[in-house]
């Protein structure tokens, strides 16, 4: 465990996380979740960070909370750069652009939703946000059984990283064949 886990979620409760709804859970139990599932796949430091804080900014799709940009600074000097600068860009993430990296062999473009920018991923930096943003979508859709959002680019995402990430999309969809069986 990070050593420095107990400040960052106390930063989080500070900040009301624990108040806030997302995906029948409060947003902080997501966080903790997302994180936790990031040191099981055997992610780096600054990758387990960035899960704590991967939806810090709000996202495409959530927007319950969402720290103000101004204080990227305070969260960079918390969690570190290289897992704010993750946190961010799946925050910032236009995710039909992101899909549409996953459909083609071309340059690692992404479109920023929040500037209007294209943003240049390293290889690196792109299998690092495959890694955090599918691994948020597995903690949370046997909670919401949205199963068919985005499928096919989750699909990809788990495809490309392989092993624990592949076999973490197959058991978390299991459950959807699962619970259509009982129904």
């Amino acid at each position: 465990m990070d050593p420095k886990f107990k400040a960052f979620t106390d930063y989080l409760v500070e900040l009301g996380t624990d108040h806030v709804p997302h995906s029948d859970t409060p947003f902080l139990s997501h966080l903790i979740g997302v994180c936790r599932d990031l040191e099981r796949w055997g992610c780096e430091q600054a990758v387990c960070r960035a899960g704590l804080f991967h939806s810090i900014y709000g996202t495409q799709q959530f927007q319950r909370f969402c720290l103000p940009l101004e204080r990227r600074m305070e969260v960079r000097e918390l969690i570190g750069e290289r897992a704010e600068y993750l946190a961010y860009l799946n925050c910032a993430m236009y995710r039909p652009s992101f899909d549409g990296i996953l459909e083609h062999d071309g340059p690692l473009n992404m479109a920023d939703r929040l500037t209007g920018q294209e943003i240049e991923l390293s290889e690196e930096t792109f299998t690092d946000l495959c890694t955090l943003h599918l691994c948020d979508w597995l903690e949370q859709v046997p909670r919401t059984k949205q199963w068919d959002f985005r499928r096919i680019a989750y699909r990809r995402m788990a495809e490309r990283l392989g092993g624990v990430a592949k076999e973490a999309y197959d058991d978390v969809f299991l459950q959807e064949k699962r619970g259509s069986k009982s129904g």
